[in-house]
């Protein structure tokens, strides 16, 4: 789905210039001037997405008229000026009482003392692991919805080819999979038969292709301590990782820059399997019908593994009035209001009681498969203030090894670069 994409992008923008702002700012702890007089404000990215606007904005308006106590304002910036506007207010102290902030960088702001523990009426336990940013023991954000990744081919081009059609229970091994793209190969009907993204820029890399590492073993960070990416992302289960992912290129699997829109060059049957988001379910199922095969990630030995955690809300340290936020987020977390959101955002709702009001993704619905991705497989993004510099290096090194670079060499200098970051920030301990 385009808004997923543009969600990841928007991710990357602010998780780039996010650990640079934070690194030379102190920490804001005293209160702001939002949420007094019975108003209090809400700055979403959505600008520049209609629909998710529009659902949110229904929301607010259910929320106002619910109670006379406190008006709640929606403000949308275009989604490629609100990481400069938040990053802005947060170090001017004048944030508003709730933000919305991509999943894996909620740690960064906790640690930063922008966001602050979430006091609901609700519970949370209802909520799909994924759709909450919890760090040092505390959850500081809630989403409404996540996305999953799959595997789409048409059934006619795996049954032609003598594939097997993967499922949940067995997914591809590796072997079976490098067989099947071999054998895609040398049918002759594609240049590159599998489209795993690599045209895309930012959060896509880390969201996409960290889950491929880890189900070979690897990992971006030791997730004990969060202090060192030693042995973890250069280590023998990281290298059989690089060396596979470069072998897709040279083997001629994958092309080093896809086309921009992965899913239409699925449809159109220029590549052979999509390597994609749950957001591309409804326009492939649209274009190829029963053809349609949706399948899990493949299992590269230690099981498969998706990325989980996408755009979430939280109260800041800067609202005046805390209580009033927390309530509204209470409000919105409703069945009927998640639901609401999820069909306009074509996503996984967050929580069954929500799923079971979308078309699809209730038990049994052909979308429910994508709630099964994301609750078996989905592992999360480091839960640590260092991610938004961890998924920068990543994706540099995984761009350089896709394009040829040394594969030991290329992971022993983000390895280099991702621990010195840690260690000039003092570990990242709480401050």
């Amino acid at each position: 789905m385009r808004h997923a994409k543009k969600r990841l992008i928007v991710a990357s923008l602010l998780a780039t210039s996010l650990v640079a702002a934070l690194a030379g700012c102190a920490p804001s702890t005293a209160g702001g001037s939002d949420g007094q007089n019975g108003e209090l404000t809400i700055w979403t990215h959505n600008g520049g997405n209609t629909e998710e606007l529009a659902a949110v904005q229904a929301i607010v308006d259910g929320y106002n008229s619910s109670q006379d106590e406190t008006t709640v304002k929606l403000q949308a910036f275009p989604q490629a000026s609100y990481n400069d506007s938040v990053i802005a207010a947060a170090a001017s102290g004048k944030l508003p009482c709730i933000v919305d902030i991509d999943g894996p960088n909620v740690p960064n702001w906790a640690w930063a003392k922008y966001l602050t523990p979430l006091d609901l009426s609700v519970d949370l336990d209802e909520n799909l692991p994924s759709t909450l940013g919890i760090w040092n023991g505390e959850t500081y954000s809630v989403g409404y919805y996540d996305v999953a990744l799959a595997m789409f081919a048409r059934k006619s081009v795996l049954e032609a080819n003598g594939i097997r059609q993967a499922t949940i229970d067995q997914p591809w091994t590796q072997a079976e999979f490098d067989d099947a793209l071999a054998k895609l190969k040398a049918d002759g009907t594609w240049a590159n038969p599998l489209d795993i993204g690599t045209g895309d820029v930012g959060e896509w890399y880390p969201y996409a292709f960290s889950p491929l590492l880890q189900s070979f073993g690897g990992d971006l960070i030791e997730r004990d301590e969060y202090q060192s990416a030693e042995g973890v992302l250069n280590g023998p289960e990281a290298l059989e990782w690089a060396e596979w992912m470069q072998s897709l290129a040279t083997d001629g699997y994958i092309a080093t820059k896809s086309g921009a829109d992965s899913a239409l060059d699925f449809q159109n049957n220029v590549t052979a399997i999509q390597y994609g988001g749950s957001w591309a379910a409804a326009q492939n199922s649209a274009a190829l019908g029963d053809d349609l095969a949706v399948m899990p990630s493949v299992d590269l030995g230690e099981g498969t593994k998706i990325g989980g955690g996408s755009w979430q809300w939280g109260v800041t340290t800067g609202c005046a009035n805390p209580e009033a936020a927390m309530d509204y987020l209470s409000y919105s977390l409703s069945p009927e209001n998640i639901a609401a959101v999820a069909v306009a955002t074509a996503t996984i709702p967050a929580t069954d009681a929500a799923a079971a009001l979308v078309p699809g993704f209730e038990e049994g619905g052909d979308l429910a498969i994508f709630r099964e991705f994301s609750a078996n497989s989905a592992v999360l993004r480091p839960e640590t203030p260092a991610y938004p510099f961890i998924a920068t290096e990543f994706t540099k090194a995984t761009q350089d090894i896709i394009n040829g670079g040394d594969p030991q060499g290329t992971l022993d200098a983000a390895v280099k670069a991702i621990d010195a970051n840690i260690t000039s920030n003092g570990g990242y301990t709480q401050k």
